[in-house]
Protein backbone atom coordinates (compact mmCIF):
# COMPACT_ATOMS: atom_id res chain seq x y z
CA UNK A 1 0.00 0.00 0.00
CA UNK A 2 1.60 3.43 -1.39
CA UNK A 3 1.34 5.98 1.45
CA UNK A 4 -1.24 8.29 -0.41
CA UNK A 5 -3.46 4.79 -0.13
CA UNK A 6 -2.46 4.56 3.93
CA UNK A 7 -3.74 7.98 4.31
CA UNK A 8 -6.92 7.50 3.15
CA UNK A 9 -7.30 4.15 4.81
CA UNK A 10 -6.83 5.65 8.46
CA UNK A 11 -9.25 8.83 7.73
CA UNK A 12 -11.62 6.20 6.73
CA UNK A 13 -11.31 3.78 9.25
CA UNK A 14 -10.94 6.91 12.06
CA UNK A 15 -14.52 8.15 10.68
CA UNK A 16 -15.89 4.69 10.52
CA UNK A 17 -15.11 4.32 14.38
CA UNK A 18 -16.17 7.63 15.67
CA UNK A 19 -19.57 7.48 13.61
CA UNK A 20 -20.32 3.97 15.67
CA UNK A 21 -19.77 5.00 18.06
CA UNK A 22 -21.63 8.50 18.08
CA UNK A 23 -24.45 5.87 16.63
CA UNK A 24 -24.19 4.03 20.20
CA UNK A 25 -24.55 6.84 22.42
CA UNK A 26 -28.52 7.04 21.24
CA UNK A 27 -28.44 3.56 22.75
CA UNK A 28 -26.81 4.91 26.14
CA UNK A 29 -29.41 7.77 26.95
CA UNK A 30 -31.56 7.58 29.87
CA UNK A 31 -33.89 9.33 31.71
CA UNK A 32 -31.40 11.09 33.48
CA UNK A 33 -30.69 13.34 29.97
CA UNK A 34 -34.41 14.54 29.59
CA UNK A 35 -34.62 15.21 33.61
CA UNK A 36 -31.16 17.08 33.23
CA UNK A 37 -32.15 19.16 30.23
CA UNK A 38 -35.81 20.07 32.27
CA UNK A 39 -33.69 20.84 35.25
CA UNK A 40 -31.38 23.74 33.15
CA UNK A 41 -34.34 24.55 31.27
CA UNK A 42 -36.43 25.07 34.73
CA UNK A 43 -33.23 27.20 36.22
CA UNK A 44 -33.48 30.55 37.21
CA UNK A 45 -29.44 30.48 36.92
CA UNK A 46 -27.04 29.90 34.27
CA UNK A 47 -25.20 26.45 33.26
CA UNK A 48 -21.72 26.37 34.78
CA UNK A 49 -19.37 23.91 32.12
CA UNK A 50 -16.49 22.35 33.29
CA UNK A 51 -13.74 20.23 32.17
CA UNK A 52 -10.52 19.85 31.89
CA UNK A 53 -7.24 19.14 28.99
CA UNK A 54 -8.91 18.58 25.91
CA UNK A 55 -12.76 18.05 27.76
CA UNK A 56 -12.17 21.61 28.91
CA UNK A 57 -11.80 22.64 24.87
CA UNK A 58 -14.95 20.60 24.29
CA UNK A 59 -16.91 22.51 27.16
CA UNK A 60 -15.69 25.74 25.90
CA UNK A 61 -17.70 24.99 22.30
CA UNK A 62 -20.72 23.86 24.34
CA UNK A 63 -20.87 26.90 26.20
CA UNK A 64 -20.88 28.76 23.01
CA UNK A 65 -23.74 26.69 21.45
CA UNK A 66 -25.52 26.99 24.74
CA UNK A 67 -25.34 30.88 24.21
CA UNK A 68 -25.85 31.22 21.06
CA UNK A 69 -29.19 29.38 21.22
CA UNK A 70 -30.96 30.89 24.03
CA UNK A 71 -29.46 29.76 27.10
CA UNK A 72 -27.14 31.27 29.02
CA UNK A 73 -23.67 29.70 30.11
CA UNK A 74 -20.28 30.21 31.13
CA UNK A 75 -17.23 28.40 30.97
CA UNK A 76 -14.81 27.38 34.30
CA UNK A 77 -11.72 25.32 33.99
CA UNK A 78 -11.60 22.71 36.69
CA UNK A 79 -8.43 23.74 37.57
CA UNK A 80 -8.70 27.38 37.82
CA UNK A 81 -12.02 26.58 39.92
CA UNK A 82 -10.12 25.01 42.99
CA UNK A 83 -7.73 28.24 43.27
CA UNK A 84 -10.90 30.69 43.04
CA UNK A 85 -12.63 30.87 39.97
CA UNK A 86 -15.46 28.75 41.90
CA UNK A 87 -16.91 31.71 42.89
CA UNK A 88 -18.15 32.54 39.28
CA UNK A 89 -20.59 29.65 40.57
CA UNK A 90 -24.27 31.19 42.02
CA UNK A 91 -27.07 30.16 44.13
CA UNK A 92 -29.22 28.94 41.28
CA UNK A 93 -26.63 27.88 38.55
CA UNK A 94 -26.68 24.14 37.32
CA UNK A 95 -23.23 23.05 37.06
CA UNK A 96 -22.26 20.53 33.57
CA UNK A 97 -18.72 18.19 34.69
CA UNK A 98 -16.65 16.96 31.87
CA UNK A 99 -14.55 14.33 32.23
CA UNK A 100 -14.22 10.89 29.83
CA UNK A 101 -12.33 8.70 33.12
CA UNK A 102 -14.28 10.74 35.53
CA UNK A 103 -11.54 10.19 38.04
CA UNK A 104 -8.94 12.88 37.36
CA UNK A 105 -7.12 14.71 40.67
CA UNK A 106 -9.07 17.90 39.72
CA UNK A 107 -12.02 16.73 39.29
CA UNK A 108 -11.78 15.10 42.73
CA UNK A 109 -11.04 17.82 44.64
CA UNK A 110 -13.86 20.26 42.61
CA UNK A 111 -16.93 17.97 42.95
CA UNK A 112 -17.49 17.90 46.73
CA UNK A 113 -17.40 21.80 46.51
CA UNK A 114 -20.02 21.86 43.91
CA UNK A 115 -21.96 20.01 45.98
CA UNK A 116 -21.29 21.44 49.32
CA UNK A 117 -22.86 24.66 47.72
CA UNK A 118 -25.77 22.50 46.91
CA UNK A 119 -25.79 23.22 43.34
CA UNK A 120 -27.55 20.82 40.83
CA UNK A 121 -24.68 18.99 39.06
CA UNK A 122 -24.63 16.86 35.59
CA UNK A 123 -22.21 14.44 35.01
CA UNK A 124 -20.56 14.43 31.21
CA UNK A 125 -18.63 11.12 31.16
CA UNK A 126 -17.55 7.94 30.01
CA UNK A 127 -17.01 6.26 32.86
CA UNK A 128 -20.79 6.21 34.87
CA UNK A 129 -18.94 4.32 37.75
CA UNK A 130 -16.32 6.84 37.97
CA UNK A 131 -16.33 9.57 41.42
CA UNK A 132 -17.64 12.05 39.15
CA UNK A 133 -20.82 9.54 38.00
CA UNK A 134 -21.09 8.45 41.76
CA UNK A 135 -21.53 12.30 42.93
CA UNK A 136 -23.41 13.58 40.38
CA UNK A 137 -27.21 14.04 40.04
CA UNK A 138 -27.31 13.22 36.79
CA UNK A 139 -25.48 11.20 33.94
CA UNK A 140 -24.98 11.71 30.26
CA UNK A 141 -22.89 8.66 29.58
CA UNK A 142 -20.39 9.37 26.73
CA UNK A 143 -19.32 5.93 26.56
CA UNK A 144 -17.02 5.19 23.66
CA UNK A 145 -15.43 1.89 23.37
CA UNK A 146 -11.96 2.59 21.86
CA UNK A 147 -10.69 5.90 20.70
CA UNK A 148 -9.71 6.36 17.00
CA UNK A 149 -6.08 6.97 18.07
CA UNK A 150 -4.51 3.60 16.79
CA UNK A 151 -2.52 3.64 20.44
CA UNK A 152 -6.52 4.05 22.11
CA UNK A 153 -4.78 7.05 24.17
CA UNK A 154 -5.25 10.41 22.03
CA UNK A 155 -9.07 11.61 22.98
CA UNK A 156 -10.81 11.52 19.78
CA UNK A 157 -14.01 9.60 19.48
CA UNK A 158 -14.35 10.56 23.28
CA UNK A 159 -14.40 14.06 22.61
CA UNK A 160 -16.65 13.85 19.88
CA UNK A 161 -19.06 11.87 22.06
CA UNK A 162 -18.83 14.41 24.63
CA UNK A 163 -19.45 17.24 21.64
CA UNK A 164 -22.41 15.57 20.32
CA UNK A 165 -24.25 14.86 23.70
CA UNK A 166 -23.39 18.55 24.68
CA UNK A 167 -25.10 19.24 20.63
CA UNK A 168 -28.21 17.36 21.62
CA UNK A 169 -28.48 18.98 25.12
CA UNK A 170 -28.49 22.60 23.27
CA UNK A 171 -31.13 21.51 20.82
CA UNK A 172 -33.25 19.94 23.41
CA UNK A 173 -33.12 23.65 25.16
CA UNK A 174 -33.42 25.27 21.42
CA UNK A 175 -36.61 23.74 21.27
CA UNK A 176 -37.95 23.82 24.39
CA UNK A 177 -37.93 27.62 24.54
CA UNK A 178 -39.72 27.64 21.14
CA UNK A 179 -36.47 29.57 19.83
CA UNK A 180 -37.12 30.72 16.60
CA UNK A 181 -35.01 31.87 13.39
CA UNK A 182 -35.93 35.33 14.27
CA UNK A 183 -34.05 34.48 18.50
CA UNK A 184 -31.29 33.05 16.31
CA UNK A 185 -30.78 36.49 14.40
CA UNK A 186 -30.77 38.42 17.49
CA UNK A 187 -27.88 36.31 19.07
CA UNK A 188 -25.91 36.32 15.32
CA UNK A 189 -26.37 39.89 13.94
CA UNK A 190 -22.81 40.01 13.13
CA UNK A 191 -22.53 36.57 11.44
CA UNK A 192 -23.72 35.85 7.52
CA UNK A 193 -26.73 33.27 9.27
CA UNK A 194 -28.27 36.29 11.52
CA UNK A 195 -27.86 38.53 8.27
CA UNK A 196 -30.36 36.32 6.02
CA UNK A 197 -32.48 36.37 8.73
CA UNK A 198 -32.68 40.47 9.18
CA UNK A 199 -31.59 42.02 6.50
CA UNK A 200 -33.74 43.94 4.46
CA UNK A 201 -33.32 45.00 0.92
CA UNK A 202 -33.46 48.74 2.23
CA UNK A 203 -30.68 47.91 4.24
CA UNK A 204 -28.92 47.49 1.15
CA UNK A 205 -30.23 49.73 -1.35
CA UNK A 206 -30.11 52.76 0.93
CA UNK A 207 -26.53 52.35 0.65
CA UNK A 208 -26.50 53.20 -3.24
CA UNK A 209 -26.56 55.89 -5.20
CA UNK A 210 -30.43 56.10 -7.12
CA UNK A 211 -29.51 56.07 -10.79
CA UNK A 212 -32.16 57.41 -12.65
CA UNK A 213 -33.53 59.15 -16.29
CA UNK A 214 -36.77 60.16 -17.92
CA UNK A 215 -38.34 58.88 -21.10
CA UNK A 216 -37.16 61.24 -22.98
CA UNK A 217 -33.44 61.32 -21.49
CA UNK A 218 -30.59 61.26 -24.30
CA UNK A 219 -28.20 58.45 -24.91
CA UNK A 220 -25.85 60.76 -23.66
CA UNK A 221 -27.75 61.37 -20.55
CA UNK A 222 -28.23 57.63 -20.04
CA UNK A 223 -24.43 57.06 -20.09
CA UNK A 224 -23.45 59.92 -17.55
CA UNK A 225 -26.10 58.57 -15.41
CA UNK A 226 -25.26 54.48 -15.62
CA UNK A 227 -21.07 55.70 -15.26
CA UNK A 228 -21.47 58.14 -12.18
CA UNK A 229 -24.06 56.05 -10.57
CA UNK A 230 -21.53 53.10 -10.56
CA UNK A 231 -24.21 50.38 -10.71
CA UNK A 232 -24.64 49.12 -14.55
CA UNK A 233 -28.10 50.30 -14.54
CA UNK A 234 -30.43 52.55 -14.15
CA UNK A 235 -34.44 53.58 -13.77
CA UNK A 236 -36.24 54.87 -16.36
CA UNK A 237 -38.82 57.01 -14.17
CA UNK A 238 -41.90 58.87 -14.65
CA UNK A 239 -43.54 60.79 -11.86
CA UNK A 240 -41.76 58.23 -9.36
CA UNK A 241 -43.05 55.23 -11.15
CA UNK A 242 -40.64 52.56 -12.73
CA UNK A 243 -41.67 52.82 -16.31
CA UNK A 244 -38.17 50.76 -17.40
CA UNK A 245 -34.82 49.89 -16.87
CA UNK A 246 -31.58 50.42 -18.96
CA UNK A 247 -28.53 48.36 -17.87
CA UNK A 248 -24.77 47.69 -19.53
CA UNK A 249 -25.63 44.90 -21.75
CA UNK A 250 -28.83 47.28 -22.94
CA UNK A 251 -26.62 49.56 -24.18
CA UNK A 252 -23.95 47.30 -26.00
CA UNK A 253 -26.76 45.43 -28.02
CA UNK A 254 -28.39 48.48 -28.88
CA UNK A 255 -25.02 49.71 -30.13
CA UNK A 256 -24.30 46.62 -31.98
CA UNK A 257 -27.62 46.95 -33.49
CA UNK A 258 -27.54 50.77 -34.45
CA UNK A 259 -25.88 52.57 -36.97
CA UNK A 260 -27.15 56.00 -36.18
CA UNK A 261 -27.14 56.64 -32.20
CA UNK A 262 -28.01 60.70 -32.49
CA UNK A 263 -31.65 60.83 -31.92
CA UNK A 264 -31.62 57.58 -29.38
CA UNK A 265 -33.65 58.40 -26.51
CA UNK A 266 -33.96 56.33 -23.26
CA UNK A 267 -37.68 54.87 -23.83
CA UNK A 268 -35.72 53.26 -27.41
CA UNK A 269 -33.45 51.41 -24.99
CA UNK A 270 -34.74 50.76 -22.45
CA UNK A 271 -36.68 47.33 -20.86
CA UNK A 272 -39.70 47.28 -19.71
CA UNK A 273 -41.45 45.76 -16.80
CA UNK A 274 -38.21 44.87 -14.88
CA UNK A 275 -37.68 42.92 -11.75
CA UNK A 276 -38.53 44.47 -8.86
CA UNK A 277 -38.98 43.95 -4.81
CA UNK A 278 -39.99 45.69 -1.77
CA UNK A 279 -37.76 47.76 -0.11
CA UNK A 280 -38.90 46.07 3.00
CA UNK A 281 -38.55 42.11 1.42
CA UNK A 282 -35.66 40.30 3.11
CA UNK A 283 -32.44 40.65 1.64
CA UNK A 284 -32.23 36.70 1.41
CA UNK A 285 -35.12 37.25 -1.52
CA UNK A 286 -33.87 39.27 -3.82
CA UNK A 287 -30.92 37.06 -3.96
CA UNK A 288 -33.20 34.10 -4.68
CA UNK A 289 -34.94 36.37 -7.67
CA UNK A 290 -31.81 37.33 -8.94
CA UNK A 291 -30.51 33.83 -9.37
CA UNK A 292 -34.21 32.56 -10.65
CA UNK A 293 -33.71 34.79 -13.21
CA UNK A 294 -30.12 35.08 -13.52
CA UNK A 295 -29.87 39.01 -13.10
CA UNK A 296 -27.51 41.35 -11.61
CA UNK A 297 -29.35 44.05 -9.50
CA UNK A 298 -32.97 44.49 -8.94
CA UNK A 299 -35.48 47.81 -9.22
CA UNK A 300 -36.33 48.44 -5.52
CA UNK A 301 -39.79 50.27 -4.69
CA UNK A 302 -41.44 51.85 -1.81
CA UNK A 303 -45.41 51.81 -1.86
CA UNK A 304 -45.03 51.44 -6.10
CA UNK A 305 -42.34 54.45 -5.67
CA UNK A 306 -39.19 54.11 -7.32
CA UNK A 307 -36.58 54.17 -4.45
CA UNK A 308 -33.35 52.46 -5.56
CA UNK A 309 -31.66 49.42 -6.50
CA UNK A 310 -30.11 46.06 -5.15
CA UNK A 311 -27.37 44.62 -6.75
CA UNK A 312 -25.61 41.03 -6.48
CA UNK A 313 -22.37 42.61 -5.12
CA UNK A 314 -24.34 44.07 -2.28
CA UNK A 315 -25.26 40.58 -1.40
CA UNK A 316 -22.05 39.22 -1.84
CA UNK A 317 -20.32 42.49 0.89
CA UNK A 318 -23.07 40.97 3.10
CA UNK A 319 -22.09 37.38 3.09
CA UNK A 320 -26.01 36.76 1.60
CA UNK A 321 -24.17 34.97 -1.42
Amino acid sequence: MNTKQSILSTAKTTIKLESESIANLSKLLTNDFAEATELIYNSKGRVIITGIGKSAIIANKIVATLNSTGTPAIFMHAADAIHGDLGLILKDDVVICISKSGNTPEIKVLVPLIKNAENKMIAITGNKDSFLGQQADYILNAYVEQEACPNNLAPTTSTTAQLVLGDALAVCLLELRGFSSKDFAKYHPGGALGKRLYLRVSDLSSQNKKPQVHLESSLKEVIVEITEKRLGVTAVVESEKIIGIITDGDLRRMLSKSDDITDLKAKDIMSTNPRRIADDAMAVDAKEVMEEFNITQLVVEHDGKYVGIVHLHDLIKEGII
